[in-house]
């Protein structure tokens, strides 16, 4: 199995959560797993093919912003 503590294993599918949980202000999405809020309080209720879903979708996601958002480049677009 996974080094994850034994309180987290469970006999489902996987969770992406990889305990950096924090939720981004802007995207609203965890910078560790990209899942919303919704979805992370709603994991252990979701069924299997939703969790699947979630999961499948997850690549695709930006859970925090590539760009900067202050310095220079803030200032001068004003």
């Amino acid at each position: 199995m996974t080094d994850t503590p034994p309180v987290w294993r469970r006999n489902e599918i996987e969770s992406p959560c990889v305990q950096i949980c924090v939720i981004h202000p802007e995207t609203r999405l965890c910078t560790g797993c990209a899942r919303s809020i919704e979805e992370i309080g709603g994991w252990s209720r979701m069924t299997p093919d939703a969790r699947r879903a979630v999961m499948a979708d997850l690549p695709q996601r930006e859970a925090a912003p590539k760009t900067r958002r202050g310095g220079r480049a803030a200032r001068l677009s004003r």
